[in-house]
């Protein structure tokens, strides 16, 4: 009996292999669903006055939707909450390098220099990379130059986005 088992069981392996070509792998990438971004302000480095400045890491949940043509696939966030800074291009849509997810934007910094003091605004140029693991999370860093200012030099952060999974249904239900 465990002999025909085994056997069965080997064939119906081999069968499924057959219909995968060796060496198969997907060849579109896909970002697609809630995430929780956390961006690690409070170990920041950089060369900037903005990078010294105390601030805790964060997160937030956004909706990410993949949509791929030809060999360019770009994830899109579709919800999440609004920045506070309105020079910040929406939505934001990530594309895919072939191994990171890069979001590569212009947009004006807005350099806090203390309290009751006016921040000064100035054009900055960040760059986001976010790598897929194999536990389904993403991690990479975050690259933002501040051209002029107070806040003039680079500021740098680790990030990293976790997979929100749905809650559980009620209780008793089989879906």
């Amino acid at each position: 009996m465990r002999k025909s088992l085994l056997i069965v069981a080997l064939i119906a392996s081999w069968s499924v292999a057959g219909a995968v070509p060796a060496g198969a792998a997907p060849t579109q990438p896909s970002w697609s669903g809630e995430y929780s971004l956390k961006r690690f302000a409070a170990t920041k480095t950089g060369t900037s006055l903005a990078a010294r400045q105390w601030e805790p890491d964060f997160s937030d949940t956004y909706r990410f939707e993949t949509s791929c043509k030809d060999d360019s696939c770009v994830a899109t966030v579709t919800d999440g909450p609004t920045p506070a800074n309105p020079t910040l291009p929406l939505p934001p849509r990530y594309t895919w390098d072939g191994t990171s997810w890069v979001h590569t934007y212009d947009w004006e910094w807005d350099c806090y220099q203390g309290e009751g003091v006016p921040k000064v605004w100035a054009p900055a140029h960040s760059v986001a990379y976010y790598t897929p693991q194999p536990d389904g999370t993403l991690t990479g860093s975050w690259r933002t130059d501040i051209d002029s200012g107070p806040c003039e030099g680079s500021v740098l952060m680790d990030v990293a986005a976790y997979p929100v999974q749905p809650p559980p249904g009620p209780f008793g239900s089989s879906s």
